[in-house]
């Protein structure tokens, strides 16, 4: 089955969807969850759209999808063979539900033999002009889209070279953090769109979007949620990247892992190989 039509058909659904609700959002109801993040109308009617989608050409899809509510292990998952389809409706809500922000995104992410396979990822208003932007990645053909067109992972260092390693509001500086200025490297450390800033260590989008974002050499996060990581992993195999969690051991990509009712990584590390090496060697 090719996803390329999934992908046509649900950008052309969610736009309009996306223009209405940030349109109104003084009138959109925002709640907090158990886990402090954000959820409106927004995250259900666009995983809605995205379910339906799925659904109406594999109607026994296995689905993880973030706003699905789910209390108790995945047993459809854990009898799927290893196919399943991961959805964040909404990536970065704290930023959807604020005007001038535009670091947010729609996610879907296809699962075979339990490895991430193809990804696709809706950011409405993250070009120049608050214009769209969709990304996709085939990691088996090691291919990466924008907008349509295949796309080169960035390739040597840019002269300011930035990490993804967000931390608490507030929160001192890390020793990392101070590894890492000593070393060179500048710091994002405030938390947008977590897959956002995975589709930017795997792909270069400054001049793309305004203001220019540059693209990181490195994403951490402790705690990641699968909705918020997996589709930046496949993105990140198709560039030639490398992932693992902080202590350099595999990421528990199985099917125990994928089954519970919300799977969390506790830690995820994506760059190139030979910045997970130096992040490897830093005190973390």
């Amino acid at each position: 089955m090719s996803v390329a039509p999934l992908w046509d058909e649900l950008t052309e659904r969610l736009l309009p969807v996306f223009t209405t609700y940030r349109s109104h959002l003084a009138d959109l109801p925002v709640e907090v969850k158990a886990d402090t993040t954000l959820l409106t109308e927004a995250d259900v009617a666009v995983q809605r759209i995205i379910v339906d989608a799925i659904r109406a050409t594999e109607p026994d899809a296995a689905i993880i999808a973030e706003e699905d509510e789910r209390q108790g292990p995945r047993e459809e998952v854990a009898r799927a063979g290893g196919r399943v389809w991961v959805i964040d409706p909404i990536d970065g809500t704290a930023e959807f539900v604020q005007e001038k922000r535009v670091e947010f995104c729609s996610v879907v992410c296809l699962l075979e033999d339990w490895q991430p396979v193809s990804a696709f990822v809706l950011a409405p208003e993250l070009g120049s002009g608050g214009t769209p932007l969709v990304v996709t990645g085939d990691a088996r053909g090691r291919r990466l889209t924008l907008d349509g067109a295949t796309v080169e992972p960035p390739s040597d260092p840019r002269e300011d070279r930035w990490l993804s390693a967000t931390r608490s509001a507030g929160a001192p500086p890390r020793d990392f953090d101070r590894a890492a200025e000593e070393t060179g490297f500048l710091l994002k450390t405030r938390t947008t769109s977590q897959t956002l800033d995975m589709v930017r260590a795997a792909i270069d989008l400054s001049g793309r979007t305004a203001p220019s974002l540059p693209p990181f050499e490195l994403f951490w996060r402790r705690r990641q949620k699968v909705w918020d990581g997996i589709a930046g992993l496949c993105l990140g195999t198709a560039a030639g990247l490398r992932h693992c969690a902080e202590d350099g051991e595999p990421l528990p990509l199985t099917p125990s892992f994928f089954s519970q009712a919300e799977p969390v990584f506790a830690s995820t590390v994506m760059g190139r190989p030979d910045v997970i090496s130096w992040f490897l060697g830093t005190p973390h």
